[in-house]
């Protein structure tokens, strides 16, 4: 069976292709992202500008194309932080169902935590010891605490990287001021994460999708240190290697981002604000191991579905 699973974020639509196999088992057949910025102009104020509608629209009669030419037989679309908060929300969900036939579910952000977490846990083998799964959407950011069995805390916040950067509007390139304040901003939101780490004494963070692959690709192009990325499911961050791209992110310009290998176009405004986050929870949690999941909500979305 072929099921197609498309993730509609705040700043990036994906969607996945898979054939599934015996049991929960697939094979990822076809894998694509589109910049469409539903949250661009509105996430903070709580709708879907008329641009972005438009931009989304689009997009998912795009990939209903795809879809049909891929002999998908099933279709699970799942609308996050710039749609389940926006007042024209359910108008955005009506439009796509009138263009396409794709009915959307809104989830909560418990749910998108709880879908993620599945989904790190098919990519990465996980210990007694518990770790922290990190996902930086545009509009949230969801935090899990997870050990092998277990998810043992959860939450999502809404400090997704595009709500961030449309808050502060930061200077280009960004100043050690703005730097501060957002940095404060997120270490005052973040204080229920902090306690929980603190309770179940977490050293390693695990970050997935999204931000995390284009740390990943930018320290392989600069330190080659991360051989098999494009093939793998997980990988090892070096943290020293990771703080040094962080460094020239922040003192780059946008211009400057937009050259770098490894950052994909959608990904050079965002990645200043993740970077300003990953870097807090580090600091903040003394993290001593990081490492990266490929894998996040849209496979955690289709285990979950074969196995039901």
């Amino acid at each position: 069976m072929r099921i197609a699973v498309i993730d509609l974020g705040t700043n990036t639509f994906n969607l996945l292709v898979a054939e599934s196999r015996v049991g929960s088992d697939f094979q990822t057949l076809y894998n694509e992202k589109l910049p469409v910025k539903l949250g661009e102009g509105g996430i903070n104020k709580g709708f879907i500008t008329d641009a972005a509608f438009v931009r989304g629209v689009a997009a998912m009669e795009n990939y209903m194309t795809t879809i049909h030419q891929w002999h998908a037989e099933r279709t699970l679309a799942f609308a996050t932080s710039a749609v389940r908060n926006a007042a024209n929300g359910k108008e955005f969900i009506d439009a796509v169902k009138e263009k396409t036939g794709i009915d959307i579910q809104v989830i909560s952000g418990a749910k998108e935590a709880e879908l993620i977490s599945i989904g790190v846990r098919q990519a990465v083998k996980l210990s007694e010891k518990p770790s922290l799964i990190i996902d930086i959407g545009g509009g949230s950011t969801e935090f899990i605490i997870v050990d092998h069995e277990n998810i043992l805390w959860k939450r999502s916040f809404e400090i997704g990287a595009s709500r961030l950067l449309q808050r502060f509007e930061p200077s280009d390139p960004i100043s050690k001021e703005d730097q501060t304040a957002i940095a404060d901003y997120i270490t005052h939101e973040l204080e229920p994460l902090w306690d929980a780490a603190k309770k179940y004494d977490v050293t390693e963070l695990i970050g997935a999708s999204g931000s995390f692959e284009s740390l990943a690709e930018l320290v392989n192009m600069r330190y080659r240190s991360l051989p098999g990325l494009s093939t793998k499911t997980e990988c090892v961050f070096n943290l020293d290697q990771c703080g040094k791209i962080h460094e020239t992110i922040l003192g780059s310009t946008r211009a400057e981002r937009l050259e770098m290998k490894g950052l994909l176009a959608m990904r050079v405004d965002l990645i200043v604000i993740s970077a300003i986050l990953v870097e807090t929870v580090l600091s903040k949690l003394a993290i001593s191991e990081m490492r990266y999941s490929s894998y996040s909500l849209k496979e955690g979305v289709l285990w979950d579905y074969l196995n039901q």
